[in-house]
């Protein structure tokens, strides 16, 4: 036997390797070993049929919030985060980055609590002011966005750390996006720009036509005040400006921060996001976001074809983190794999100001591999009929069945 594990008969989409077809998958010692159209069962310890799902990377959320452990009421950095490994196998995610939640005072509380123990892959980006997103009123503390502090904790965790945000600022300067891009460039980072609170001061189109640096990412791209079409009905040009110039588009879901409005024009134009994330936390979980598969299915329902809406959740977001080591299918890679139901039928999908869409196809994930083990299951297909497993097993040895 070559393998530990072949899952077989699946239709494999891996963007970065340009594969969209029928294929089979074997996965020895944690990584990928084998993706060829027919894979031989006697090479493999275990074999799981998938037909009828199409076999996908793991998925890589960009934006969530993860930092749930400090007891903080109200709080993105406490009871408004989520545990990772209660949210992210079961909808096909292997990798999650949480977006800001910490900063340079309680990073390392928030490793040791939650990143160090989940069996999710968690990355973070660190935010820019001091106690991160304690409150919306924490990070308008201008003096506590340290750039110094913040690149020098991103240097120390650099295995972890892959960004600096800049979230929810309420004034009409520059201050939180700069110095969050100050401590980027010291680090050798992208930044991550939530814009917050809207201001004429600081408009949108100027942040990223003439802030933003390639590489950094403006994320919430389909919030409410955002500017997409002219009076003509047509894209305004400064989006495809910032796209040249090298500027992230990520959707960061959540709970307010997506419509339809400006979704599906740009959509229709060619004007797709770069990343597809969820801005998953326990209001956006329970609202009309729900998880990842669900904001990638409203994208098909928008008519992007879905080997792209897979490459927005798997190797672009990869690459925009500098993780080109996940995201992909390569042999070699890391065994990090989700198999998702298209599902067929009549679907509602809602955005963020209770705006519907209906759409005919719906993503729905039924088996997760992350580091090669199967790690969700939903449809028992590792399993075996339990009349052929003997009349002892599930007894464990320092069980006794004692009869009455």
């Amino acid at each position: 036997m070559n393998y530990d594990l072949l899952l077989k008969g699946g239709h494999v989409i891996d963007p970065k390797n340009s594969i969209d077809e029928p294929m089979d998958i074997a996965i020895a010692q944690g990584r990928i070993a084998e993706v060829a159209e027919d894979i031989k069962v006697e090479r493999a310890e275990q074999v799981v049929h998938v037909e009828g799902l199409y076999i996908t990377p793991g998925l890589v959320d960009l934006h969530c919030h993860l930092y749930a452990t400090p007891g903080h009421r109200d709080a993105w950095a406490g009871d408004n985060s989520v545990l990772p490994d209660g949210f992210s196998f079961r909808t096909g995610v292997t990798t999650m980055v949480d977006a800001g939640s910490s900063g340079w005072r309680n990073f390392e509380d928030f490793r040791y609590r939650v990143i160090d123990r989940a069996k999710t892959r968690v990355l973070a980006m660190i935010n820019i002011t001091g106690l991160g997103m304690l409150t919306d009123i924490v990070e308008q503390n201008v003096y506590d966005m340290d750039p110094q502090l913040t690149s020098r904790m991103a240097k120390e965790h650099a295995d972890v750390i892959v960004g600096v945000k800049s979230a929810h600022y309420f004034g009409p300067e520059w201050v939180s996006i700069e110095k969050s891009m100050e401590a980027g460039q010291l680090a050798g980072l992208p930044v991550m720009v939530d814009v917050g609170y809207f201001r004429a001061e600081r408009p949108f189109h100027q942040m990223v036509t003439e802030k933003l640096r390639p590489g950094d990412i403006a994320t919430h791209m389909y919030r409410g005040p955002i500017p997409y079409l002219g009076p003509d009905g047509k894209l305004l040009n400064y989006l495809f400006a910032a796209r040249e110039r090298g500027v992230i588009f990520d959707v960061g879901h959540g709970e307010g921060s997506f419509v339809f409005r400006n979704a599906v024009p740009s959509i229709e134009q060619g004007f797709w996001p770069d990343t597809i994330s969820s801005d998953l936390h326990t209001s956006s979980m329970n609202g009309p976001m729900m998880d990842l598969p669900t904001v990638m299915s409203k994208f098909l329902a928008m008519g992007m074809p879905l080997k792209a809406v897979i490459e927005a959740a798997t190797a672009r977001p990869a690459q925009v983190i500098g993780r080109p080591d996940l995201g992909h299918l390569t042999v070699g890679a890391v065994a990090d794999l989700a198999a998702f139901n298209l599902l067929q039928g009549k679907f509602g999908f809602c955005d963020a100001g209770m705006g519907k869409l209906e759409g005919s196809r719906r993503l729905f994930n039924e088996l997760t591999i992350k580091d090669g083990r199967v790690v969700w299951d939903w449809n028992a297909r590792t399993a075996v009929d339990y009349r052929k497993l003997g009349s002892s097993y599930g007894v464990r040895e320092v069980d006794e069945i004692v009869y009455p």
